[in-house]
């Protein structure tokens, strides 16, 4: 499998200096023309895979030239062609030649990443979606723009990476025909991929969870400044997540009410599943939200409780050594007639008291249980 390049919307958190900034839009340049398409240098080359199905058969076709597209464009069965890459703009220009797609669309597909909406272009229907996924191995989530355009028999998907995606059960659905995918029309295949985008975000927010259970125990037990840093990061990661569900959740909202004639009202009620799982979802985020901000509350305590236990130990010590300083300063004064001088025990006899007195506060503050905290957390 080929080594997929760094892009910006990966989230890292190998150290400070790799952290990356994941909360950008892509705007415009002032003066720019509208309808312009911005390549990213890192994108991989543009391939189109085509997927056309019916109730009796389904078909599978790689790396296909746009051309290819046209007969599918108007015919009984249901094609879905997937565009993976964003590489190649004279590719991406014929594909929106060939499927008439008006300037503005063709730049929220490509001039990536654009926040989720649905967009009516009457005769087609333009759907932008933030599809997120675990990052292998690694804590983290990785974010991926995902373009739907719907049109009366055909679906037409952009992906940043084609090696990336959470839309393989959905193709075996076509391929082995189960369930209703096969039976159904394109708005119906809409649905079945937004399902996905949804439903891929519970294994993202199951690793957060687990997360903030371990940040919990290392709050508690052994806050430290590399505590605050995981605690900061989970806290962005978390915010991020929220951006891409809620404006998710609005555009879900939009095809539940039924704005276009491409979504029937027959499929209408499976995105209102699709709407009650992403208002779950962002239900999740803000109490994760909220936990971690909870976190670093208990940090901040727990780092005060430490320094008032070391402030706690050097009150007691210094309290100790208070009348013991008393006593070396009295006898270490410089008169000539101090009448303990002369005797003959006296040096022992001063070190016989100092040590009374040590062991008596020490005895007395032991019995006040001053020291109980001093000693290690013993863990079950």
């Amino acid at each position: 499998m080929a080594q997929l390049p760094p892009r910006q919307s990966e989230i890292v958190i190998e150290s400070e200096q790799e952290e990356e900034d994941y909360f950008d839009y892509f705007y415009d340049r002032p003066g720019s023309e509208p309808g312009a398409l911005s390549i990213d240098p890192d994108a991989l080359p543009t391939e189109i895979v085509l997927i056309d199905y019916n109730e009796s058969q389904a078909k599978r076709k790689v790396k296909i030239e746009p051309s290819e597209c046209t007969p599918y464009l108007e015919t009984d069965s249901v094609s879905w062609m997937d565009v993976q890459g964003l590489g190649s703009e004279a590719m991406l220009k014929e594909i929106g030649r060939i499927f008439n797609l008006h300037p503005l669309l063709l730049e929220d597909v490509v001039n990536v990443p654009q926040r989720p909406k649905v967009d009516d272009y009457n005769d087609r229907l333009l759907i932008i979606a933030q599809m997120v996924m675990p990052k292998p191995n690694e804590e983290g989530f990785i974010s991926e723009q995902v373009s739907f355009i719907v049109g009366k028999c055909y679906l037409l998907t952009f992906q940043e990476e084609p090696l990336r995606d959470c839309f393989d059960p959905v193709r075996d659905r076509i391929r082995l025909n189960k369930g209703r995918v096969r039976q159904c029309g394109s708005d119906y295949l809409v649905y079945v991929l937004l399902d996905a985008i949804v439903d891929n975000f519970f294994p993202v927010l199951e690793d957060y969870g687990e997360r903030i259970e371990d940040l919990e125990d290392e709050v508690v037990l052994n806050p430290t400044r590399r505590t605050l840093e995981k605690i900061y990061q989970v806290r962005r990661e978390l915010l991020a997540l929220r951006r891409a569900i809620w404006p998710l959740r609005n555009a879900i909202n939009t095809l539940v009410r039924g704005s276009s004639d491409l979504i029937s009202s027959d499929v209408q009620i499976y995105f209102r599943d699709s709407y009650d799982r992403a208002i779950q979802i962002l239900d999740i985020v803000e109490t994760y939200r909220e936990l971690a901000s909870g976190l670093m509350d208990v940090y901040m305590s727990s780092i005060s409780n430490k320094m008032n236990e070391v402030m706690k130990l050097l009150t007691v010590i210094s309290t100790i050594f208070i009348p013991l300083s008393f006593m070396a300063g009295v006898y270490g004064m410089n008169f000539e007639h101090i009448p303990e001088l002369g005797w003959k025990w006296g040096y022992w006899g001063f070190w016989l008291i100092v040590a009374a007195i040590a062991s008596s506060l020490i005895f007395f503050f032991w019995r006040r249980g001053w020291f109980e905290n001093f000693y290690p957390v013993k863990e079950d």
